[in-house]
């Protein structure tokens, strides 16, 4: 019997009695030993865009190049997305995959459930230390590595040089604090340009963008064990967000996905975009000749510069048939202090994609070999990514509502003090018998 779809999304102290789990790990047709590698890359979607065969040839390789040189293979499946239901109801019915890729926000949820395998006694110290602390602080436990990040993707704010020509607008219009990002988008609004873009679609994806903006304030939502969500920062971050809905310089509905910049910025939609690192890579296969900056997330007067750190980690299932040898192959891909490894990830953050190298050796080969040349990249190498702050590993509780008052106040222009009460005597109230991983 495998773990509980209840144990799995309340993530609870209880989710670590249960029983051991079933998971994909099992012979092929052709009689060999094979693990089941579930992420959203490969094998390629027909008609992807040429930024997604990239990134499907990247992770073909590495698994052809661990086949030539291990008798148990592994085997990629292509899973839509990761960050809903579908992992952990594959999970609840004893049919998890051997190895999966799991963002920070699902962290809790799977580490308190026992199904993440602890990956530090296959790595060398020195490749634990490679990793920057701030984001691998969220995929260890106790001093013990669980998930190996495959990249860093801070946030920023996106411009089309094209749509801030048209509205004759110019780099010293481009807005540095809360307040001039309110007059910049009634600018753009006044002159009939393309709007601000944020994230609006109730998720994960969501809050990762609007936590930067409760950070700069000095707020968190969880601080030494208890809510810290009835907070002034949170209320002014609630504000923020509700007035660029509210006012009408950021659209209800967005025609793009949420993350997707280039089809934002680059199809006429929005003058500036509320995105991750990512883009570049995005504009460099897809728009190549499109003129676009970038600038970072606006702070609010007093305010502290922030942006998240996200990305996506490898991580192994405890609870399969062979654990050791997944959580090898996730040691041997991202996290060993071979050069095939550390290359691999100079490769994933500079060619496939456009990400901060998550390793401090790959950062500085990436460097070397050119990766961060382009302006926008060593903006976000320079000046963007040391004011980050790793993606946060809120239990379910705890983000749905954050993500509910967040809601509230864009859309159904409820008082931001009153979400912040509500949220925060939420959270305090799941905290008080809450058992598990430490919240960051």
């Amino acid at each position: 019997m495998g773990i509980s779809r209840r144990s799995l999304f309340g993530a609870g102290a209880g989710a670590l009695a249960a029983p051991a789990l079933l998971s994909g790990c099992g012979s092929s047709a052709s009689g060999r030993k094979e693990l089941v590698f579930w992420q959203f890359y490969a094998p390629t979607p027909v008609g992807g865009s040429p930024d997604v065969v990239k990134q499907s040839q990247w992770f073909s390789k590495m698994v052809d190049d661990w086949n030539a040189q291990h008798e148990t293979k592994i085997r990629l499946e292509y899973v839509t997305v990761l960050g809903n239901p579908k992992l952990a109801t594959a999970f609840a019915a004893g049919e998890g995959p051997d190895i999966f890729l799991l963002s920070p926000g699902d962290f809790a949820r799977y580490y308190n459930g026992g199904v993440l395998a602890e990956l530090t006694p296959y790595m060398e110290p020195a490749a634990v230390k490679d990793f920057f602390a701030p984001n691998m602080a969220t995929r260890t436990a106790d001093g013990k590595v669980y998930g190996l990040p495959m990249e860093i993707e801070p946030l920023a704010m996106f411009y089309s040089e094209q749509a801030m020509e048209k509205a004759h607008l110019a780099e010293s219009d481009l807005p540095r604090t809360w307040d001039q990002l309110l007059d910049f988008g009634d600018k753009l609004r006044t002159r009939k340009a393309p709007p601000i873009m944020l994230p609006n679609l109730q998720g994960y994806y969501q809050n990762f963008t609007w936590y930067p903006f409760l950070w700069q304030t000095g707020a968190d939502a969880v601080s030494h064990g208890h809510s810290g969500f009835d907070s002034a920062g949170a209320k002014a971050a609630l504000k923020l967000w509700q007035d660029c809905i509210q006012t009408g310089i950021a659209p209800r509905t967005s025609p793009v996905p949420d993350s997707d910049a280039v089809a934002g910025l680059g199809g006429g939609y929005a003058t500036m975009s509320l995105s991750g690192i990512w883009t570049v890579a995005a504009f460099k296969y897809r728009k190549p000749k499109y003129r676009y900056g970038v600038i970072p997330l606006p702070t609010p007067a007093g305010g502290t510069p922030r942006t998240a750190l996200g990305g996506w980690a490898f991580v192994a299932n405890a609870r399969g048939k062979d654990p050791e040898t997944a959580a090898k192959f996730c040691v041997w891909a991202l996290g060993s202090m071979e050069q095939e490894s550390i290359q691999r990830v100079v490769d994933w953050c500079t060619v496939a994609k456009s990400d901060i190298a998550p390793r401090a050796s790959a950062l500085a080969a990436g460097r070397k070999a050119g990766g961060y040349d382009h302006p926008v990249m060593k903006k976000f190498a320079d000046e963007i990514f040391p004011t980050g702050r790793g993606e946060p590993r809120y239990p379910p509780v705890v983000y749905k509502a954050i993500s509910d008052a967040i809601q509230q106040c864009e859309f159904a222009g409820a008082d931001p003090a009153a979400q912040a009460r509500l949220a925060s005597d939420t959270i305090d109230a799941y905290l008080t018998s809450y058992r598990g991983v430490k919240i960051l």
